[in-house]
């Protein structure tokens, strides 16, 4: 095994080693920096938290071809999990990761990993307006799928790119998420202030193909088991109207 960082995202993957004296340090070094990881983890795993429906929000449509489907662009931290929670919401048809805030030059994830892009892991979620509203949406992603009140990180992963931030497509968007933001900050439903970036869309840019479904094939890497698995069965426990299997 082992345990290294890149673009501020603790890395755990397989590697070769040499047998000799030294491996039982190096087991015992894995061991600990995993057991810290999914201490530091706690933060994000524990943000579950229950919250009030959006006092402000769209009407469900009447119908799929009245509006057509829509899509919302969120950014809370690391977005394999961010991905894979919003997979399992229902009226959800499609999220993939990608970048937002920065040049579309910037794109990639070695550059984006650097936190000088001004880019934020993202998702882009395209869904029904007649079976899910846009400040639903809102509710899952301040409730399970990241810490809010955390400024420039989630849990073990530190960085711009891992900000918290809702970009708006349009102006109806903008206002239910700037209300519910702050309807969140005057209930205090959260111990610290909300610190989510509330930003006009400029583009979105897919990630690398690997990064993509990143969850469903790769459920037992650590970095999963740790920080994105309990999100999803978050969700489940806590919103069982909006989780669908699959």
């Amino acid at each position: 095994m082992g345990v290294y960082y890149v673009g501020g995202k603790l890395q755990i993957m397989k590697k070769s080693f040499v047998l000799s004296a030294n491996r039982s340090f190096v087991l015992s070094a894995v061991i600990f920096l995993v057991v810290s990881t999914m201490a530091a983890c706690s933060a994000v795993t524990a943000s579950a938290t229950a919250i009030p429906d959006p006092a402000l929000d769209a009407p469900l449509a009447s119908s799929t071809s009245s509006k057509g489907h829509q899509t919302a662009v969120l950014a809370g931290g690391c977005f394999w999990g961010v991905e894979a929670v919003f997979e399992h919401v229902k009226g959800v048809s499609d999220v993939r990761s990608g970048y937002s805030g920065g040049s579309p030059t910037t794109a990639q994830y070695e550059k984006v990993g650097t936190g000088e892009t001004s880019h934020a892991e993202s998702v882009r979620i395209t869904y029904d307006p007649s079976q899910i509203s846009y400040g639903q949406l809102l509710k899952v992603f301040f409730s399970v799928t990241h810490d809010p009140t955390e400024l420039n990180r989630q849990g073990p992963d530190t960085g711009t790119q891992y900000r918290s931030a809702i970009f708006y497509s349009n102006e109806e968007q903008k206002r239910i998420a700037q209300a519910y933001t702050d309807q969140l900050n005057r209930a205090k439903v959260f111990r610290r202030p909300i610190v989510t970036q509330v930003a006009a869309l400029q583009s979105f840019h897919e990630a690398e193909a690997y990064h993509q479904d990143y969850l469903v094939r790769h459920p037992d890497e650590p970095y999963i088991v740790v920080n994105d698995l309990p999100k999803v069965e978050n969700l489940r426990k806590q919103l069982p109207g909006l989780y669908r299997a699959k």
